[in-house]
């Protein structure tokens, strides 16, 4: 569970940082950047593999990262960074969902676990929702969350069938590929038009930060670690980020927040975690 951890951390400052440092660029095509050095960094590691296996992991990477990385970045130009946080809440629940579907059965810890977590989260929050958020950006989060929940079961199958085991990192390439190759189709035209988009010095700094780091590494962390987890533990994990995110925004941006909130939030996510049976 280090390595979910571990991403959290990296994770909570993502949201600032799309939602300010980034502002004013394609959605589609700051996404496509991050996703082409995400897949640079697993290159010089990748291993061949049964087309069949490759195939299906480059559709995983396609759903994880690319259509997610679409809907959650466009989201941000309906929604303040803050809002987009409050709404990924939703993706415990989905991980549970989708992983009791896919499995035919229903596990009441892991719905118990998940719904702890989206209350904890929601605590934390609420009380920063300043707007009404318009509903297309809602809806593009919960496409987000569908996209990103169903890519870390999806893995967690594919490499439990491998005819082989194989290290993560000697097949993370193919995931960071199909995202990359299922928004070629969006982005390469920005990037080859009159007037392509043009970045500042901070904002491909930010970027190539987000695509090795936040992207790269960090979701090669995840899957990795979603792997050696139980489903309501990975689902429970999927919230870590909102509760180290407002501890970030106090500690480091020195924004307002209310401490007792974030105890009481803090403290039901963790409580999340006791149900958890492994599965």
């Amino acid at each position: 569970m280090i390595y979910l951890v571990i991403v959290s951390f990296v994770w909570a400052f993502s949201f600032g940082l799309i939602g300010n440092t980034l502002a004013g660029l394609s959605p589609a095509w700051m996404a496509w950047i991050r996703l082409a050095l995400s897949a640079l960094v697993f290159l010089p590691f990748v291993r061949r593999l049964p087309w069949k296996s490759a195939l299906a992991l480059f559709g995983t990477g396609a759903v994880q990262f690319g259509l997610m990385y679409l809907a959650y970045m466009t989201s941000f130009r309906y929604l303040k960074s803050h809002e987009v946080a409050l709404f990924t809440v939703m993706t415990p629940i989905l991980v549970a969902v989708l992983s009791d579907l896919f499995g035919r059965k229903f596990r009441p810890f892991n719905f118990l676990a998940a719904s702890l977590a989206v209350g904890g989260a929601a605590i934390i929050k609420w009380a920063e929702l300043e707007s009404s958020a318009p509903l297309v950006g809602f809806l593009l989060v919960q496409a987000s969350n569908l996209c990103f929940a169903a890519g870390q079961l999806a893995y967690r199958a594919i490499m439990a069938r491998l005819p082989q085991p194989v290290p993560d990192h000697r097949v993370f390439f193919w995931l960071h590929f199909g995202g990359f190759a299922v928004l070629t189709p969006m982005a390469l035209p920005l990037a080859l038009a009159d007037a392509p988009p043009a970045p500042s010095l901070l904002q491909w700094a930010t970027l190539a930060y987000l695509g090795v780091v936040a992207s790269g590494i960090c979701f090669f962390l995840w899957n990795r670690g979603a792997r050696l987890v139980s489903t309501g533990r990975l689902a429970v994990m999927n919230n870590l980020k909102i509760p180290v995110g407002v501890a970030v925004s106090l500690l480091f941006f020195h924004e307002s927040a209310n401490l007792y909130t974030l105890l009481a939030g803090a403290l039901l996510i963790g409580v999340a975690l006791l149900p958890v049976r492994k599965s």
